[in-house]
């Protein structure tokens, strides 16, 4: 067995889509990025590339190279469980949290957890996503953005 952790922020900024999850989430704002910014599902990437010791997200897919400009995150999750498989191994569980103060996403964690476990080819029952928020404090509190973390067990297939 082995563990890997990730984190990620994204600013939010107007004229953008906010996509969590795989999900397209109802805002007035959406996260700034080189792809489609979904900080949850790049928190996971990491967290996976993180438990293989093969770096980050942006090792792989860097925001200098143009064939990521605005990509889908999913698509991008789904080359890293590629890799993922190619090392022997597979998803035991995730768990992860997204902080932001607005908005309410209670109501579309259930379409999230169907995407990424749909995305990782494992049960639901593996995969927890948790929204947060930071009381009005930092970052995600301030709504200047919207932070996500991920912790996988992954083990040998």
């Amino acid at each position: 067995m082995r563990i890997g952790y990730g984190y990620d922020v994204h600013k939010l900024v107007e004229k953008r889509k906010l996509i969590l999850g795989g999900v397209n989430i109802p805002f007035h704002k959406g996260l700034a990025g080189h792809s489609d910014a979904d900080v949850l599902i790049h928190a996971i990437i990491d967290a996976i590339l993180g438990a293989i010791a093969m770096g980050d997200i942006g090792q792989l897919f860097p925001d200098t190279d143009s064939t990521f400009k605005n990509i889908d995150s999913r698509i991008l999750l789904r080359k890293v469980y590629g890799i993922l498989i190619e090392n022997g191994y597979k998803i035991g569980n995730l768990d992860s949290t997204i902080c932001a103060q607005k908005p309410k996403l209670k109501d579309f964690i259930t379409e999230m957890r169907e995407n990424v476990s749909e995305d990782l080819h494992t049960e639901i029952s593996n995969i927890s996503i948790k929204a947060t928020t930071e009381e009005k404090l930092g970052i995600s509190g301030s709504e200047k953005g919207i932070t996500a973390s991920a912790v996988v067990l992954i083990t040998r297939v």
